[in-house]
């Protein structure tokens, strides 16, 4: 605690943790975001009333955000914390692959999950040792583990999609398994990020991370190690990535090269919208899980609406830059 108060009087670009002025826009935000949600549940009644609002739909929306929804906990902690993590999708293909071989599904689903979260993990660690102590820019070390990930995952893979074992249904459970109508797997995103809340908002971890993100210079002058910080916050990213593995392989049944094509994408989109400040320094939880399902939501729009790929990635696109041109225009006016 007193670490962050003495790193929010050495420079300008200040922790702004949960409390404050930040906290209050953030507030105002996640109500913008939730009339947002209501305004595009309005939009699917209005034109796929029969489709939109059924059960099944409503649990594939969960269903779809519980995968990518994970990964946007582990990214909203490195942004926040002044990086960056392009190499998630990649990451989580990699443990889903490493996952499924014969080799590790012969010891059953339970070393299927460890070897799932340990590899996502390690790559993860591996990121942060580039950045905090190789000072590799964060753009730059992430992008060649995206491709360096990938690249893996298709060789082990040979390209080919690996199915689960009959005898390891235990992870498809997590898909098939309901309890009050909602698949298992959703419960696992809901304990993510209650688990995320905790530590970003009730822990000197979570402080740590705004703080160094706000003014990395004055967070190493208050006692904070920087580096060491900044390495755990990208193990956490790939501890992420490695819980979206196993979740990603009960809803498909699969190891595959392709998981999780374009999710740093729609992660990163997702904390953006949600009001994480892409310099650092600002953000919450809960912000990053609405602007994920405003995302999620979206894209189901223009599915039962019958929209083309192309047509949903330029919308994409589009919602992003508004976000980011909002953002900078929010901090114009507050500073």
């Amino acid at each position: 605690m007193i670490e962050v108060d003495q790193a929010a009087q050495a420079g300008p670009r200040v922790a702004a943790g949960p409390g404050g002025r930040f906290g209050r826009l953030g507030e105002v935000r996640h109500l913008g975001l939730v009339a947002a949600l209501v305004l595009l549940a309005i939009v699917g009644l209005v034109t796929r009333p029969e489709n939109f609002a059924t059960s099944s739909n409503l649990v594939s929306i969960l269903a779809l955000a519980s995968t990518i929804g994970v990964i946007t906990v582990g990214m909203t902690f490195v942004i926040i914390g002044g990086g960056i993590d392009l190499s998630v999708g990649a990451l989580m293909a990699l443990a889903s692959v490493w996952a499924t071989t014969l080799a590790t599904q012969s010891y059953g689903p339970i070393v299927m999950i460890v070897c799932a979260v340990l590899v996502g993990t390690g790559a993860g660690l591996l990121n942060g040792i580039l950045i905090a102590y190789g000072r590799m820019v964060p753009f730059i070390a992430t992008l060649a583990m995206m491709v360096a990930g990938r690249g893996l995952a298709q060789r082990m893979s040979n390209q080919r999609t690996q199915l689960v074992q009959p005898d390891n249904s235990l992870i498809v459970d997590l898909s098939t398994t309901r309890l009050l109508g909602l698949p298992l797997l959703v419960y696992v995103f809901a304990l993510v990020v209650l688990i995320g809340w905790v530590v970003l908002n009730r822990t000197t971890f979570g402080r740590r991370t705004y703080a160094v993100g706000g003014n990395p210079e004055a967070a190493r002058l208050a006692g904070i190690d920087v580096r060491k910080h900044t390495l755990m916050l990208y193990a956490l990213s790939g501890l992420c990535c490695g819980i979206a593995a196993v979740l990603i392989m009960a809803r498909t049944t699969t190891g595959s090269s392709t998981h999780g094509d374009l999710y740093e994408l729609d992660a990163i989109a997702a904390v953006i919208i949600g009001g994480t400040l892409l310099s650092g320094g600002r953000g919450t939880i809960i912000g990053s899980i609405l602007g994920l399902l405003i995302f999620t939501v979206i894209t189901n729009l223009f599915i039962l609406n019958g929209l083309n790929t192309a047509d949903q990635l330029v919308a994409k696109g589009a919602i992003i830059v508004i976000a980011v041109l909002l953002q900078r225009r929010s901090l114009r006016t507050h500073t």
